[in-house]
């Protein structure tokens, strides 16, 4: 610990010993330096403050129908990008730096001077959306306008963006709409061409080819069933009829037997016979069913003769005609039946035909209908894609209207930017103190660095340490009193320059906070 006091103890009487070097320096730095800190010219900040209101009555109102945007993020985003080159350039202009600007030189100094000057910070509490521009510059008029330009752009993209971005986004939609309609028009032409072309064969309201094919085949089923219904209604209304007639021919209880019923009794012997042998489709069957028809038919007309005989001979009575009567009220039924059983045969070949007609375009069918799927499909996407386009373009429209009644973004400024009376800057108190520093550090460490280079020996202490050799003892100097008179004097001539830099720094620092011209 005493070899480190003692080496601290040496190396400030080598500094005292090369003071005045180091008192040269220190006024050579302070001089130089006040002289350049005095010469550097005022600095005038201008600050305005604006406030911008996000929150509106209006937006709630218009939820859902307006293009929405967070008004918030919109403005934190405009703040961002206020000192993009665009913005810049706007500023410049508006603040007059068109007559200040002879080259593209000079264009980029003053933007990037204006870019890294221009400060626009967000003040207040959280959400209160206040901001502030500052601009500092030796013209205090200069620096107003750059303020208020700043103001002006800063406005103008709150107020004005959201409108230039609705016009370009309505813009956008006119065109898409327009191009949707001319394909919305063509898929309607397209989806009529083919089924004016394809007019038979569309399929039926919500049902495809096989639905369509089973739905034919159950009309034919049904239309079947019901003929067969018919068939034997019509049937037994035949069989009641020649019970009537067989009850009208009989006199006395017998029924009159005709010589035309043992012919016909000889062949449905003849017909079983053959139905022995062949099936029932065989010609000579069908020609044998055949003759047998006729002859019963020929029978029911002779029977129908002689039932009219008996009636005008008057032969039967009372009984007679109640029989005819039920004979007459059976052959109407009869009539009309047969009517109705010739209708369904005419409606199921009508459903027999249209079965087979589909069938036979199995191979064409799904086809159409997979087309006309396809263009279906075409046409609803293009029409809901259409309509889409229409709903949004009302809803920027609608925008644009809630934008023109300036009620979504309120910018109001509420601290106008004014002409300062007095220099914010430079500090120079701060930069004349640091210069008084920088010369006694400076003045110092060339002492320090001096005495460091030519060493004396001025204690036992750095004898031994440079020597490496055992110092006994040490033997003061006497200086004669002329020698003593003069370091007294050197003494005070410094101490006095010392004070004059320091009564020269107190008077820098006076002329500075009363104001200097």
């Amino acid at each position: 610990m005493n070899d480190l006091v003692e080496q601290i103890l040496s190396y400030m009487r080598g500094i005292w010993r090369k003071r005045w070097y180091a008192m040269a320096l220190a006024w050579l730095i302070c001089v130089i330096g006040w002289i350049v800190v005095l010469r550097l010219p005022d600095q005038y900040e201008v600050s305005a403050k604006a406030f911008v209101d996000t929150q509106t009555i209006l937006r709630p109102l218009l939820q859902g129908l307006t293009v929405e945007v967070n008004p918030d993020t919109q403005v934190g985003l405009i703040m961002k990008t206020l000192l993009t080159r665009p913005n810049l350039e706007q500023i410049a202009h508006k603040a007059g730096l068109d007559n200040q600007i002879q080259d593209l030189e000079a264009r980029e100094r003053w933007l990037t001077k204006l870019q890294n000057k221009i400060n626009l910070v967000g003040t207040g509490r959280e959400k209160e959306n206040l901001y502030t521009i500052t601009y500092e510059d030796r013209d205090p008029q200069f620096a107003k306008r750059v303020v208020e330009s700043a103001l002006a752009v800063f406005e103008s993209n709150l107020v004005g963006g959201n409108q230039q971005d609705s016009a370009a986004a309505q813009r956008f939609l006119d065109e898409q709409i327009a191009d949707y309609e001319v394909r919305l028009l063509e898929a309607e032409d397209r989806l009529k061409a083919f089924k004016l072309k394809n007019a038979g064969l569309m399929p039926s309201e919500g049902q495809n080819y096989n639905g369509r094919l089973q739905q034919y085949a159950s009309d034919l089923s049904a239309g079947r069933l019901e003929l067969s219904q018919a068939e034997n209604r019509r049937n037994s209304l035949q069989q009641q009829l020649g019970q009537a007639l067989q009850q009208q021919l009989r006199g006395d209880g017998e029924v009159v037997a005709l010589p035309i019923d043992q012919r016909i009794q000889s062949l449905e012997q003849n017909l079983d016979e053959l139905l022995i042998k062949f099936t029932a489709k065989h010609p000579d069957v069908n020609i044998l069913k055949q003759t047998i028809a006729d002859l019963k038919k020929q029978r029911e007309q002779e029977r129908m003769r002689y039932a009219a005989s008996l009636a005008e001979s008057g032969n039967g009575g009372s009984r007679a005609q109640n029989v005819n009567t039920v004979y007459q009220q059976l052959k109407v039924r009869l009539a009309e039946e047969e009517a109705n059983v010739a209708s369904l045969r005419v409606r199921v070949d009508e459903y027999q035909r249209r079965y087979r007609e589909l069938q036979s375009q199995v191979s064409v069918l799904p086809q159409i209908e997979a087309e006309l799927a396809a263009l279906n499909r075409d046409y609803e996407v293009t029409r809901k894609k259409y309509d889409e386009l229409v709903s949004r373009r009302e809803s920027v429209k609608l925008s644009q209207e809630a934008e023109r009644s300036k009620q979504e973004i309120r910018f109001k400024i509420l601290d106008p930017p004014r002409v300062p009376l007095k220099p914010t800057g430079p500090n120079r108190l701060l930069l004349m103190s640091a210069v008084l520093g920088a010369g006694l550090a400076a003045g110092m460490g060339l002492a320090f660095l001096i005495a460091q280079l030519w060493p004396t020996f001025d204690s036992r202490f750095s004898l031994k340490q440079i020597a490496d050799i055992p110092v006994f003892g040490s033997v003061s100097a006497v200086l004669p009193p002329a020698v003593v008179s003069r370091e007294r004097r050197m003494a005070i001539v410094y101490v006095g320059l010392v004070g004059i830099l320091m009564l020269v720094y107190a008077g820098l620092i006076i002329v500075d906070q009363v104001g200097f011209q």
